[in-house]
């Protein structure tokens, strides 16, 4: 890792040249600081058990769990709230509020024991009836506002003996476990909008907009206690603040920075690396016109070199797909589609010609401003479009507004962003693609997928499923649903003194794994 870190500084010189305006904040002298202020607050949050962790984006509206739709939403609260099963570091799916668990009937009933003594963050104790309504109210479609879990939707849940809850299937499934990650709130609590309430090892304490989020820890949890006494979420959209927030004592820990940024961060910190585990990629509106013809998407797969991408703006960092399918999902990941489109720029005009595009076409990226690692893709794909006589504009949009009109709204040609898996399922990753999903924000419409989706579902032979969701895989990257690129890199910036961050195979940070060096 040091000799990767040390590289990134002769990468910079490159870097400035072809992604113009993308480097991090710069206090003049190399952004040091010698503000004693600063030292004093690092050294007192030491002291005391606390953190700063800088983040890119607010949170949801919304901090029911059962509500949010941004991922980052997700990576903070994942230490706030549990469900029965919660995954490990290696995916491993591990008994949180379940103490144990059953499949039987040939993968029809779970039956479900709860562990004794496991308390909500307002004291009140977990009971069935939490556990029964919490999943009610995620599979029922006149919940308002509530992200539906269809599995929850075919069961029969219900109590049986004093601690045991049972769900019953209509139809078997090998996937249905893993829905048992799905926070169990308080029944009767009604303030999980503004004022969350949980199990996990952190709680809920104030949330300024626009600014911060702070957690405390959870001293009457069930597992074992955190290390760190307070953790403060800063909001730091501005990715030209990151360097700076670091070197200035304000945060002690970034995740997700560019290899730019960890070049400028100097003395005072290490950086782990990690996978983002999400597919980064060039997402196209399979509705919008030249985008509606297979042949232009196909086209662009052509035209973007994927590795020229990793090279410059990510020195060399991250892995290179080819589908919707990142390589955390093992079993599910096929490396074979990874180079299904070579870098060839003459047959992207071929395409484009064929197409009724012999000189090209102008068409916007819509790009969430605050994350500096998709701007810096963007950049790079806008140099290689010009090749094939594609002209592309970057659209900066806030990340409020990414998710309201270009997720939500579905109003774009084409976005950079990277999407993960809200549950650790392949279904999660490959379902957004059916054509009647709310969440196929590409608009992606093709009735053998529809068809091998619903195949898949019928199955609760493990081998058979999982040839299915590769050939869903191998239908989206065969009819070049979209330019898929890469999954990234996530390198942390934490300062010196600090250890314990933990990757997982979702898109989390695991506060309780965090500590101050003794």
């Amino acid at each position: 890792m040091k000799k990767r870190i040390a590289a990134l500084l002769a990468a910079l010189s490159l870097l400035s040249a072809v992604l113009t305006g993308c480097g991090g904040g710069s206090n003049g002298n190399g952004g040091q600081t010698d503000n004693n202020g600063a030292t004093d607050a690092v050294t007192a949050r030491a002291a005391a058990g606390e953190l700063n962790v800088g983040i890119a984006q607010d949170l949801d509206s919304s901090l029911d769990p059962h509500k949010t739709v941004k991922a980052g939403t997700r990576e903070v609260m994942f230490n706030v709230f549990e469900g029965l099963l919660k995954p490990d570091s290696t995916g491993d799916l591990k008994p949180a509020l379940a103490e144990s668990y059953t499949v039987s009937d040939d993968h029809l009933l779970y039956t479900v024991r709860l562990r004794s003594g496991v308390k909500f963050h307002n004291g009140q104790d977990v009971t069935p009836e939490d556990v029964i309504w919490s999943y009610q109210r995620c599979g029922n479609p006149d919940s308002a506002d509530i992200i539906q879990v269809a599995a929850f939707a075919d069961a029969e849940i219900y109590q049986e003996g004093e601690n045991t809850v049972c769900f019953r299937l209509s139809e078997p499934s090998n996937e249905f476990i893993s829905y048992l990650t799905t926070a169990v709130l308080p029944k009767d609590y009604t303030e999980q909008d503004t004022a969350p309430v949980g199990t996990g090892p952190f709680k809920f304490v104030s949330r300024t907009a626009q600014d911060s989020v702070v957690l405390e820890r959870f001293d009457d949890y069930w597992g074992e206690k955190p290390s760190l006494s307070k953790v403060t979420y800063k909001i730091i959209e501005n990715a030209d603040s990151v360097v700076m927030s670091l070197q200035s004592g304000a945060v002690d820990l970034f995740a997700h920075l560019t290899a730019t940024q960890v070049a400028q961060l100097g003395e005072g910190f290490h950086v782990e690396e990690g996978t983002m585990n999400l597919v980064q990629a060039l997402y196209l509106n399979n509705a919008e016109a030249p985008f509606d013809d297979v042949r232009v998407r196909q086209a662009l797969c052509y035209a973007i070199d994927r590795q020229q991408i990793l090279d410059l703006a990510f020195d060399g960092y991250g892995t290179l797909l080819g589908s919707s399918m990142y390589p955390a999902f093992s079993k599910y990941f096929d490396d074979s589609l990874t180079d299904y489109y070579s870098y060839d720029p003459e047959k992207a005009k071929e395409l484009l010609t064929e197409a009724g595009y012999p000189n090209g076409f102008d068409m916007d990226i819509i790009v969430p401003s605050n994350y500096q690692p998709h701007m810096d893709t963007a950049q790079v794909i806008v140099e290689q479009l010009k090749a094939v006589g594609v002209n592309a504009t970057i659209q900066p949009v806030t990340w409020d507004s990414w998710v309201s009109d270009t997720y939500v709204g579905r109003n774009f040609q084409s976005t950079v962003v990277g999407v993960d898996a809200s549950t650790m399922t392949a279904r999660a990753m490959l379902e957004r693609f059916v054509s009647s999903a709310g969440n196929n924000f590409i608009n992606y419409s093709d009735a053998a997928y529809d068809d091998m989706f619903a195949y898949a579902q019928s199955c609760y032979d493990d081998a058979e499923q999982t040839a299915v969701y590769k050939d869903m895989e191998r239908n989206l990257t065969e009819n070049a649903a979209n330019v898929y690129i890469q999954d990234m890199a996530d390198l942390v910036a934490v300062r010196d003194g600090i250890t314990g961050p933990t990757f997982y195979p979702i898109y989390v940070l695991d506060l309780s794994t965090i500590s101050y060096e003794k």
